[in-house]
């Protein structure tokens, strides 16, 4: 993949109109055109997504969700690992993306890995609950991003986990200890990505915080390609679901 593939991606990025009813329409609007560049492109600029998933439990005979996956790339950060996994489902609502995800679980191996078209917000796995449910920058572009969220918290077994990674800006007033941004970089990145339909929150991170005890969570800056001097922020957070009380 070199410059040809990235001007590819750039033009879907920057200039094809975006068309669809629904959201799922929209989605394969965007990315039919550039499924198969997807991957080349996207590894230099959706940053922390290796460093994440190093930072995750791979539970033995455990159920990994993997939301808005896409191509299913995030899968190979496991490795030898995915081995260990009974079931492992690469959700999208992307036909386009679900096809190279499919064709490269095949290229791997990979029995145990399903793609599913379907909803982040209503989608549960066939055996009722998950170990393990991640958001690698697909969380942004939920619409009803907490409702994803939420449907996560639902399917995870007590003491699941849930990872998230995804372009963000801060509150005007974070909590203490989380970074805070200027007004120009909580007033561009929204407005930037909008034309994507990608839509970074000011509310991900404390909603996070408020419904998983984290075990890890960092903020960062990532380099967009061909802007050298442009730095997007980004955070990743790993945290578990609360044991149930009496």
């Amino acid at each position: 993949m070199g410059i040809t593939s990235d001007l590819k991606v750039l033009y879907h990025m920057t200039m094809k109109p975006i068309r669809g009813r629904s959201h799922a329409d929209r989605l394969e609007s965007f990315y039919a055109g550039q499924a198969d560049a997807y991957d080349s492109f996207r590894r230099r600029l959706l940053r922390g997504r290796e460093e994440l998933w190093r930072q995750i439990p791979v539970p033995a005979n455990g159920v990994w969700v993997d939301m808005g996956g896409g191509t299913g790339s995030n899968l190979e950060y496991l490795g030898d690992q995915i081995a260990e996994l009974s079931k492992a489902y690469v959700v999208d609502l992307s036909p386009s993306l679900l096809e190279v995800a499919a064709r490269r679980a095949q290229e791997n191996g990979w029995s145990q890995v399903s793609t599913v078209e379907a909803d982040a917000t209503t989608f549960r796995p066939a055996e009722g609950a998950a170990d393990v449910v991640t958001f690698s920058y697909s969380l942004t572009m939920i619409p009803d991003w907490f409702a994803a969220i939420d449907n996560a918290l639902a399917m995870l077994k007590p003491g699941g986990v849930i990872a998230v990674v995804d372009f963000y800006v801060s509150r005007k007033h974070p909590a203490d200890g989380h970074r805070k941004h200027r007004w120009p970089t909580r007033t561009f990145w929204p407005t930037w990505f909008a034309n994507d339909n990608v839509f970074p929150s000011a509310d991900h991170v404390p909603y996070l915080h408020r419904h998983f005890d984290p075990s890890h969570f960092e903020e960062q800056r990532a380099k967009v390609p061909y802007l050298p001097f442009v730095r997007t922020p980004y955070y990743a957070f790993v945290g578990k679901k609360r044991q149930a009380t009496e």
